[in-house]
C-alpha cells in the first residue's frame, strides 16, 4: 500500500493551514513529521482520513494510486488507514470493549470472541493497562496516558496498513513513554505497516530508528533529513 500526498492545500474555518504538502509513505516505512505548535500537523493528519472540517482547496490525497478525497472516514479506514488522535474524546456509555470488537469485526472476517479476547489481554497487558479500564465506557474517566495508551491498543488490534499517529508521546511521563514506543515498534515488526508519527519532541524517537524526517513549519514542509535533524532540532529547536 502506498499513501500519497500532492500538492496538498487545506483550510480550516477559511484560513489556509496546509499550504501544498507532497510526501508519500509505504508499508514498511517509517516517517516522522516534527514541528512547533500550530504548524498545521494535526489538520493534515485529520484530513488524511477525511475529517469533515478541513476542506481541501488544492491537491490531492491517493491511496495506491486512487484518489481518496470522496470516500468517507470509514471507507478510508476500511483500505488501511488509521489515525490515533492527539486529544482522544471521551465517549460515555460506549463500553471500550464493545467498540474494540465492533471496529475488528468491521475491518477484517470476524473470528471467535474468545480468540479476540486473548489479543485484547496480551496487547493490554503489554501496555500496562489495568484491567478495569477495559470493563469501562471509552476514554471516560481515563488519565491522558491512559487514553493515548488505548490509541496503541487499538493500533495493535486491528493492525492496520499505514498509520498516521498524532503526537502519540504527548502528556506522557517518561516510563509511560518507553511502553508507547516499544508497542508501536512491535506493531510494525509484526505487520510491516507504513507510520507517520507527529511529534514535536525528540525523547520518544530515543527508543525509534524512523527513516525519514520531515520538517513543518506555516504549512509547509520546509525540510527533509535523517535522524540527523532530529539532533539538530533538539540541540536547536526550530529555526527556519
Amino acid at each position: 500500500m502506498r499513501l500519497e500526498i500532492k500538492d496538498l492545500h487545506v483550510e480550516v474555518e477559511g484560513n489556509e493551514v496546509v499550504k501544498g504538502i507532497s510526501l508519500a509513505i509505504k508499508e514498511g516505512e517509517f516517517h516522522v513529521l516534527m514541528g512547533p505548535n500550530g504548524s498545521g500537523k494535526t489538520t493534515l493528519s485529520r484530513t488524511i482520513l477525511g475529517h469533515p472540517g478541513a476542506k481541501v482547496t488544492k491537491g490531492d490525497i491517493l491511496v495506491d494510486g486512487e484518489s481518496i478525497l470522496k470516500l468517507s472516514p470509514d471507507k478510508r479506514a476500511k483500505l488501511g488507514l488509521f489515525l490515533t488522535f492527539q486529544n482522544p474524546v471521551e465517549i460515555e456509555g460506549l463500553g471500550l470493549m464493545n467498540f474494540l470488537n465492533t471496529a475488528n469485526a468491521s475491518l477484517k472476517e470476524k473470528g471467535s470472541f474468545k480468540e479476540f479476547m486473548t489479543d485484547v489481554k496480551g496487547a493490554a497487558k503489554e501496555l500496562d493497562l489495568k484491567d478495569d479500564l477495559m470493563g469501562r465506557s471509552l476514554n471516560y474517566g481515563f488519565s491522558g496516558g491512559e487514553k493515548k495508551k488505548v490509541e496503541v491498543l487499538q493500533l495493535r488490534l486491528l493492525k492496520p496498513r499505514i498509520a498516521i499517529l498524532d503526537e502519540p508521546d504527548s502528556g506522557l511521563d517518561v516510563d509511560a513513554v518507553r511502553v508507547v514506543a516499544e508497542n508501536i515498534n512491535k506493531f510494525r515488526q509484526e505487520t510491516g505497516a507504513g507510520v507517520l508519527l507527529i511529534t514535536h519532541y525528540s525523547r520518544i524517537l530515543s527508543y525509534m530508528q524512523p527513516q525519514t524526517v520531515h520538517v513543518m513549519v506555516d504549512g509547509r514542509i520546509v525540510e527533509e533529513g535523517g535522524r540527523e535533524l532530529v539532533e539538530r532540532i533538539e540541540k536547536d529547536g526550530y529555526k527556519y
